[in-house]
């Protein structure tokens, strides 16, 4: 791991990029703690954080469409009984089985992607994209770089399961059906190591920003 490396991207840039705002993509593998750090970066420096989670659990809003479709392909248990999406349930589904994850990327991310430009046009320049599968999907090309949120594999393992109440075998299974968070530090501009309760990362974003 290579703490604050920065490498150059390799991504295309879509025509369109000059007329946009700067947007800092910023990512990272699961329980990393990439909202922790999307949240100080926009404390400190006033950048506005377009969140696709938060956009993705709009998209699975009670009575959406995408909602039904969900409910449609996997049936009634699926829903909690005040008609909302069963996360956990829906989760050993599509973490177990790439095929139904890719399936259900298709659904949501369409919707997350207008929302971005929905969003994008009343933010701050630079504004901060925080998006888990940053490079999984085209949401790369939609950015001028790439952050990515580090941390030490065992912390990380220890982290999931804690926050999401799950055993090793399914905190594990969880992290190994996301690209390697090695591969993303390889690929990106800034990697920001959130190991331990230090804050190491917040002098490479000073630089960074200034």
């Amino acid at each position: 791991m290579k703490s604050a490396a920065i490498v150059k991207s390799t991504s295309p840039e879509p025509p369109e990029k000059s007329a946009r705002k700067h947007v800092i993509g910023l990512t990272g593998g699961i329980a990393t703690g990439k909202t922790t750090v999307a949240n100080t970066i926009s404390a400190a420096y006033g950048l506005t954080i377009l969140d696709a989670d938060l956009y993705a659990r709009e998209a699975v809003a009670i009575d959406s469409p995408i909602l039904a479709a969900i409910a449609d392909r996997y049936g009634a248990q699926i829903l909690k009984p005040d008609g909302s999406l069963d996360r956990p349930q829906l989760g050993k589904i599509v973490f177990a089985n790439e095929a139904e994850r890719r399936w259900l990327e298709s659904q949501i991310h369409p919707f997350v992607r207008r929302c971005c430009d929905r969003d994008l046009a009343t933010a701050s320049d630079p504004a901060l994209y925080v998006v888990p599968l940053l490079f999984e999907t085209d949401a790369i090309e939609r950015v001028d770089e790439a952050w990515v949120v580090w941390c030490e594999p065992d912390e990380q393992l220890e982290r999931l399961m804690q926050r999401d109440g799950l055993d090793l075998d399914t905190a594990r299974q969880r992290i190994i059906a996301q690209m390697p968070l090695t591969e993303k530090c390889d690929r990106a501009d800034l990697v920001l190591d959130n190991s331990g309760t230090g804050d190491r990362w917040q002098e490479v974003v000073r630089d960074r920003l200034g």
